[in-house]
């Protein structure tokens, strides 16, 4: 398997060759740790540094007179050493895991000061370089990223492997707090709140970084909340950013989560803002009735649903254990939201702009009163049919509670 170095150094030679990546020498700030002796000429940190030179500044892009402090003020990272890392974790204990994924690990540890940490890791059993390309990758995407509604990177460590170090939360993620056996059911006001959030953070994914952001892995595992319940969206492992004058990318091999998966990307490999609109829907339905986007019996949850919301049969559709408290204006404002992020095609989607005001104004919204839907062609009244998306095999080894 090879080095660190050995990637990075790959890396480096791919974004030096791109424009789009070299354009820009505003980046971040790396600190080191004081445990940490001084690097070599050219070390995995200079290099990592190098890498994030920033293609994702908020510079040239529209509404930045609206983005918050936190979107404005670029965070400073920390180079921690292995040694902080395996301290604040117990040597990696396997009782300090609180998540898997495909190819990463993360743990739960303590630093001295108190701070409370999430350890990412690669798996200590991968040997795909690709992966560790992507480990990379998530770092040069998430450290440019600065929202109230996406992870907070804290750092990263270089040594005896790659790390990424996010703050902890123990309200676990969205998926924890609607299906998990202990949790409580989260409340009305809690669930409209949470859906708000993710909307704003892909929106800011979409719109307010310099290259639009596409994250690929929207899910109610990869949502973590804060200590107010608030959202933030996270796992950048397979994000992929757009310059300006690209329309999408194609993408192979398909990679993400039954359930949520575009039909376009699914049966195509294409890529965009559309990709995650449909994925938040499919969530935001998720947050709605209580299910899984594929339940234990592989039903999928867009299938299940449709006919109710064709027949304006709220009280089916909504999780019981909300016991029927809920705002009826904002209910059905999230069930307006899906019918439209739902579609088969991605030119019958709305941006993630026109999200935000479908949620916050409903049928009142300029974009629901303005919206032309584009003429019938057999293509787009072929992708209507479900089946030809929703029709396929589950793999036999699809762990369900990784949906």
């Amino acid at each position: 398997m090879p080095s660190p170095r050995t990637v990075l150094d790959e890396v480096e030679r791919e974004s030096e060759s791109t424009e789009e990546f070299s354009s820009s020498t505003e980046g971040l700030s790396i600190t080191m740790s004081p445990l940490q002796a001084p690097l070599k000429q050219r070390s995995p940190l200079q290099r990592i540094s190098s890498f994030l030179r920033s293609p994702f500044n908020q510079k040239g892009r529209k509404g930045n007179e609206f983005l918050s402090i936190r979107e404005k003020q670029q965070p400073s990272l920390r180079c921690f050493s292995f040694e902080e890392i395996a301290n604040a974790t117990n040597n990696f204990h396997p009782e300090n895991i609180v998540g898997r994924g495909g190819y990463s690990e993360v743990y739960k540890g303590d630093l001295e000061d108190g701070q409370a940490i999430a350890v990412k890791s690669l798996a200590r059993d991968n040997t795909d370089e690709r992966k560790e390309r992507e480990f990379l990758g998530e770092l040069g995407i998430i450290g440019h990223v600065n929202h109230p509604n996406t992870a907070s990177l804290v750092g990263c460590c270089v040594e005896n492997g790659l790390y990424l170090i996010f703050n902890f939360y123990p309200n676990g993620t969205l998926s924890s707090a609607l299906h998990g056996k202990r949790s409580k059911s989260l409340e009305w006001r809690v669930r409209y709140n949470i859906a708000l959030g993710i909307a704003k953070g892909l929106h800011y994914l979409h719109k307010r970084c310099k290259h639009r952001i596409i994250h690929r892995d929207i899910k109610a595992s990869n949502v973590l909340l804060g200590p107010n319940y608030e959202p933030q969206i996270s796992d950048f492992g397979l994000a992929k950013w757009l310059p300006s004058k690209w329309t999408h990318h194609a993408v192979i091999p398909i990679e993400g989560t039954f359930g949520y998966l575009a039909p376009e990307y699914f049966m195509h490999g294409i890529v965009d803002e559309k990709t995650d609109v449909f994925a938040f829907g499919v969530l935001l339905l998720e947050i709605i009735t209580g299910r899984r986007p594929v339940d234990s019996s592989r039903q999928n949850l867009l299938l299940w649903a449709r006919p109710l919301m064709e027949s304006g049969n709220v009280n089916e559709l909504v999780d019981p254990r909300l016991g029927g408290r809920y705002d009826m204006d904002q209910m059905h404002r999230l069930l307006l939201t899906v019918s439209y992020c739902v579609r088969q095609s991605t030119i019958l989607r709305p941006s993630m702009t026109e999200v935000l005001h479908i949620l916050s104004h409903g049928h009142d919204s300029e974009v629901t009163r303005n919206w032309r839907m584009p003429e019938s062609t057999p293509e787009t009244e072929e992708m209507d049919d479900y089946s030809m998306f929703f029709g396929y095999e589950l793999p036999s080894d699809l762990f369900l509670e990784d949906i």
